[in-house]
């Protein structure tokens, strides 16, 4: 069996607002058709009697009951009473409940029927009721009618028919139904408008698509490194994530949805941008002992500004980032050296050959395959990753420029390596820890330009171990080795390769030691687990 489609949030509103209405309305109907019905009632009721206890308070009345009518006066005078007050009958009735008049002359001189006259002939009280005369069912009013004497001497009895107090009563409802009619349509017509403006608020959203983006929105926020704060226009806090927490130096317990972000910074200038409108991108802002970077963006919907977002990150993770590059940059650079290198080499050899000098193109061709050979040999057996072995081989390239002596531990064998570890950061490790060697040993003569590598996947971790024959580590900044700016150069803008190399072996919980190299300057040992580390 198909499966129905399920109904849109708006269809739903529409629907449920409709039988609201409804439901009131007719309610509201039913209790003013009842009400009505039972004030028209009430009304005739007061007119027929008011008109029979004028007749009953006549003294010609009176008079012409005692003396038993001799003249057939009371009927002239019931029927012009019963014209000109619009009632359906006024049938006037002596002690004994004997008619003197009646619309029908037939029917005077018999019993006045019903059966609702005891009250008025007995016990003298007034009244209305409603009984089936001769004339058919009506509502009538009774009164005895009293002479000086307090002696009961008749009855009035003045009426309506239903039949004629019917169609007074359809009028009425009418007029009620046809009023909730419009305010059914009417409240209909809300309805709708009502369901497609809240429709147009939620983008045409339904509840389980609402549902599915709140989660994704929480896990999109809770898992990237970026701090996000968002406001809205009277400047609370609607968002905070996680690392926006951190950064801030915020507590990881309080709530601080709908508090004033003036509350929590107060130097913050996101309310600035609300109150201008300008997005302010990639500006360095200081939080304590930190520097970020803030990109913060007005929330506009059409001319209004509804709040501001703003996203963060600490500046030393971006130039971390930018490090990286730098290298990428760097090995693509050295690619392009050694492919215009090489292609001159060749017109060289080309040249020799012509010339007939195979001696000599013999020379060059050994003197240039010495070491590259071996070692694109060694690299490929002992370090299949291309990615690591593209480095050391820029790197041997590099020293070779530099005449500095490059000379990889022919022991060495890294071939274990997990692939949660990323190939980008060892490169980057790596790469970081021989440019500061070649570094090192720059001042001195070229026949000491000594760097040794070793790798090693042996046992739990990976290690490598890069020394050189520098002059070492100066006491002054040994402690702070690691730290962003700290050189063993001292030159300006540097500083920044072995912090970048401490801060991805923490994100791979891996660490780094620095020893006294047997060349007589220093020996970086790093060490990476092979198992990931689980962080709670």
């Amino acid at each position: 069996m198909k499966k129905l489609p399920e109904m849109s949030l708006q269809s739903k509103l529409i629907l449920s607002i409709v039988a609201l209405v409804l439901c009131q309305i007719g309610t509201t109907a039913l209790v003013s058709i009842h009400v009505a019905d039972g004030i028209l009632e009430d009304q005739l009721g007061k007119r027929v009697l008011s008109v029979s206890q004028t007749v009953a308070s006549m003294p010609t009345m009176i008079r012409l009951l005692k003396a038993n009518d001799p003249k057939g006066d009371i009927q002239t005078i019931a029927e012009t009473v019963r014209r000109r007050t619009g009632a359906e009958f006024v049938v006037i009735g002596d002690h004994q409940g004997i008619r003197y008049s009646h619309p029908d002359a037939s029917n005077i001189g018999y019993p006045m029927v019903g059966g609702d006259n005891d009250r008025a002939l007995m016990y003298g009280e007034a009244y209305t009721s409603m009984a089936v005369g001769t004339m058919g069912p009506s509502l009538r009013g009774k009164v005895p009618i009293v002479d000086d004497d307090e002696n009961i001497v008749g009855i009035v009895s003045v009426g309506y028919l239903e039949e004629s107090i019917a169609p007074m009563i359809a009028d009425r409802q009418m007029i009620i139904v046809l009023t909730n009619v419009l305010l059914i349509v009417a409240g209909a017509g809300i309805a709708v408008l009502l369901a497609r403006n809240f429709n147009r608020a939620i983008f045409g959203l339904e509840p389980r698509e609402i549902g599915r983006l709140f989660q994704e929105r929480s896990a999109i926020l809770s898992s990237i490194r970026e701090g996000v704060v968002a406001i809205n226009g009277d400047g609370q806090v609607t968002m905070i994530n996680k690392a926006a927490r951190t950064t801030l130096g915020l507590s990881s317990d309080k709530d601080y949805v709908n508090s004033p972000i003036r509350d929590l910074r107060p130097d913050s200038d996101l309310l600035d941008t609300l109150r201008t409108g300008e997005s302010d991108l990639d500006v360095e802002y200081r939080v304590g002992d930190k520097e970020i970077i803030v990109n913060r963006i007005p929330i506009w919907h059409g001319d209004q500004i509804m709040g501001v977002v703003s996203s963060f990150r600490e500046k030393d993770e971006i130039d971390i980032l930018a490090k990286e590059l730098s290298q990428v940059q760097e090995y693509s650079s050295m690619l392009r050296q050694q492919t215009h290198e090489y292609s001159n080499k060749l017109h060289t050899i080309s040249g020799l050959i012509q010339l007939q000098a195979y001696d000599k193109a013999i020379e060059l061709i050994s003197n240039e395959t010495s070491g590259y050979q071996d070692l694109m040999m060694f690299l490929a057996s002992a370090v299949p990753d291309p990615l690591v072995a593209g480095c050391i081989l820029g790197k041997f390239s590099r020293a070779k420029e530099l005449n500095v002596i490059l000379s990889v531990d022919r022991e060495s064998n890294f071939t274990d390596v997990p692939d949660w570890i990323s190939r980008q950061k060892l490169v980057t490790v790596l790469g970081n820890l021989l440019d500061n060697a070649y570094q090192a040993v720059m001042t001195l003569p070229e026949d000491g330009r000594i760097v040794n590598l070793s790798l090693t996947d042996l046992g739990d971790d990976l290690i490598f171990e890069v020394e050189d024959s520098g002059a070492g580590i100066a006491e002054e900044v040994a402690e702070n080795i690691f730290e962003k700016g700290v050189s063993t150069s001292g030159e300006k803008g540097r500083g920044i390769g072995l912090y970048t190399v401490k801060d991805i072996l923490q994100y791979i919980s891996g660490h780094i030691t620095v020893d006294e190299s047997r060349l007589g300057g220093v020996l970086f040992t790093v060490y990476i687990p092979k198992r990931r580390a689980i962080h709670a």
